[in-house]
């Protein structure tokens, strides 16, 4: 199977997220298939946390892909669904996070991707 752009950029997040952030390789779910309307989705990368729910979801897109608002809010309507606290879209150039804050209904911007919370 060829490597393609996009797929690049998700294993280079999934190292980092594993070796750098420490989250465990083995609460990683790839291409995490998932209903919104009705239709089928996947999420490119979703960590959950020990007892199974979803922390993490990341978007990821090809380094000639630019990260819009337009991907911002294809990530945060998944997010209606998978009700992640943390959000990552990468296109292995840029990075950005982002922590929902349920209490106000809104997205923090984060410096970084937090650390795995052992």
């Amino acid at each position: 199977m060829a490597l393609i752009p996009e797929e690049w950029v998700r294993q280079h997040l999934i190292h980092y997220l594993n070796n750098e952030k420490g989250y465990p390789l083995s609460l990683m779910k790839v291409e995490k298939e998932f209903k919104y309307n009705k239709l089928s989705k996947r999420a490119d990368i979703v960590v959950c946390d020990r007892n199974g729910a979803p922390l993490l979801m990341a978007e990821c897109k090809s380094a000639d892909v630019e990260i819009t608002q337009g991907v911002f809010d294809q990530a945060m309507r998944y997010n209606l669904t998978m009700d992640v606290k943390i959000m990552v879209l990468s296109n292995g150039i840029n990075n950005f996070c982002f922590q929902l804050d349920k209490e106000q209904q809104t997205y923090l911007a984060l410096t970084e991707i937090p650390e795995w919370e052992k």
